[in-house]
């Protein structure tokens, strides 16, 4: 049998509990990581002839996974975007293959015709409406994607 006292306690421990909880931050699970794949497509829809209408913001989600100084940019004839992979990437040529597995996964109807340790290849569409994808080391610590679209 409870005693007044101990569902007092009960009452004021769930209190603590709650507010304490409150206080912290939500926790992050492994699946909270953002997915490349929309900012994929959203480029790729751009291309060939509307990739200024993209802004710096657009490509950052392809290189957020890997990295979070993205500096992206856009042309008439392409978008690009460079960023320094996170130390628990492993090498460059290490990140360089999980963007282009994430890309072979978002774009399934791409063709993958370069796997290199420097460079990754695709192009989607037909010979003269193709737009290109390219990823590629740049320098010893930095990764670079291409769209780029005729």
């Amino acid at each position: 049998m409870k005693t007044p006292c101990s569902r007092y306690l009960n009452v004021v421990t769930a209190a603590v509990a709650v507010s304490l909880a409150a206080l912290l931050p939500a926790a992050a699970h492994a699946d909270d990581a953002p997915s490349p794949c929309a900012a994929l497509k959203r480029i790729i829809a751009a291309a060939p002839d509307a990739f200024t209408q993209l802004s710096p913001a657009d490509g950052q989600g392809v290189a957020q996974p890997y990295g979070d100084d993205a500096q992206c940019s856009a042309t008439h004839a392409s978008y690009q975007c460079v960023w320094t992979p996170h130390s628990d990437a492993g090498s460059s040529a290490a990140a360089l293959q999980a963007v282009a597995a994430d890309i072979a996964s978002c774009l399934p109807d791409a063709t993958h015709d370069i796997n290199s340790p420097v460079a990754q290849h695709f192009y989607i569409g037909a010979r003269d409406a193709r737009t290109q994808i390219t990823a590629t080391t740049a320098g010893a610590s930095r990764l670079k994607l291409v769209v780029s679209g005729k």
